[in-house]
């Protein structure tokens, strides 16, 4: 099924209403819908190069605004079942622990899933569902959308279809460790 799904989103890419088609990828992506907008990025900049900013631009829109949609999930879906369930168990106390620990690192989280293969939509969720400031879950995803997605294009751009292997093999792995680095700065900073 996936496989099925995956061919399917590829297809779009070379629909006349591609641009539409990724808004539509990157909105739902954001939330629910497991194949990353990036794969109708590829061919969409590789045919028409000039038009790579303005196809990061709507994948980042798009995917911030889809982001905001996984957001309000979090919040009704995590009031409505996750809470009585919580108190049923005597774990609502953990919950506000978890959600305290999760909301100091919000940034980072969002951030990271922002850039690099861990499902963004997770986060997004999450952050609702943990109440994560909602300036804070904008800012950072803005960002990190935009990053991971004007990298892309940019890369692309400059390079074409001899990058492609790159950005589909080994771009998440690199965005990983870059996250990584920055993280373990960050928190050598802070603490030494």
């Amino acid at each position: 099924m996936i496989r099925n799904l995956y061919n399917w989103t590829l297809s779009l890419a070379h629909s006349p209403y591609a641009l539409w088609a990724l808004a539509v990828v990157a909105f739902i992506e954001s939330s629910v819908f497991p194949i990353p907008p990036d794969l109708m990025m590829i061919p969409m900049i590789i045919a028409i190069p000039r038009r790579a900013f303005l196809i990061a631009g709507v994948a980042t829109v798009a995917s911030v605004l889809g982001g905001l949609l996984g957001y309000i999930i979090g919040v009704f879906a995590f009031d409505s079942v996750g809470q009585p369930i919580l108190e049923a168990l005597g774990k609502a106390h953990s919950m506000e622990e978890f959600s305290t620990q999760f909301n100091d690192m919000g940034f980072w989280a969002v951030l990271i899933a922002g850039i690099t293969p861990f499902p963004y939509k997770v986060i997004t969720i999450m952050s609702g569902w943990t109440a994560m400031p909602l300036g804070t879950f904008i800012v950072t995803s803005i960002l990190a959308r935009a990053l991971r997605f004007f990298i892309i294009a940019t890369l692309l751009w400059k390079f074409g279809e001899p990058i492609r292997a790159f950005i589909e093999k080994r771009l998440g792995l690199v965005f990983t460790a870059f996250c990584v680095v920055l993280v373990g700065a960050f928190f050598l900073v802070r603490y030494l």
